[in-house]
């Protein structure tokens, strides 16, 4: 089987509304410019459990990991310097931490699609 047939099972923790948008964003690719998308688009992907994981360590010292994870610098500057916003918005971004990598993960497919329509296919 190709893996780029059902590029999705390459991603365990993809849930259905991620997967419905990256359907509609490779919809009018070739199939080449759908293999460089995907593989553009899997090494920029963040994992929801790691986020997770970041989020859990501002309460153990480093507040705001997360936010630099996700690329949010200022975000994360706030939250080091303030404790995670005095551990509130520490604990709103645990609560969240899906939506923040969804909202991640769909900015680094629109990069991604945007590369992979300016590839050439080679034919």
């Amino acid at each position: 089987m190709n893996v780029y047939q059902d590029p999705y099972m390459n991603f365990a923790d993809m849930g259905p509304e991620e997967m419905g948008f990256l359907q509609q964003a490779t919809r009018e690719l070739s199939d080449e410019q759908k293999n460089y998308f995907y593989r553009v688009y899997s090494s920029k992907r963040k994992n929801t459990n790691e986020i997770l994981i970041f989020t859990l360590l501002g309460f153990v010292g480093f507040a705001g990991i997360q936010r630099f994870f996700l690329g949010q610098i200022g975000m994360g500057v706030l939250y080091f310097f303030t404790g995670g916003l005095c551990l509130v918005g520490t604990i709103v971004d645990l609560v969240k931490n899906k939506s923040l990598t969804l909202e991640y993960n769909k900015n680094m497919a629109y990069e991604s699609h945007r590369m992979a329509a300016m590839s050439q296919p080679n034919s």
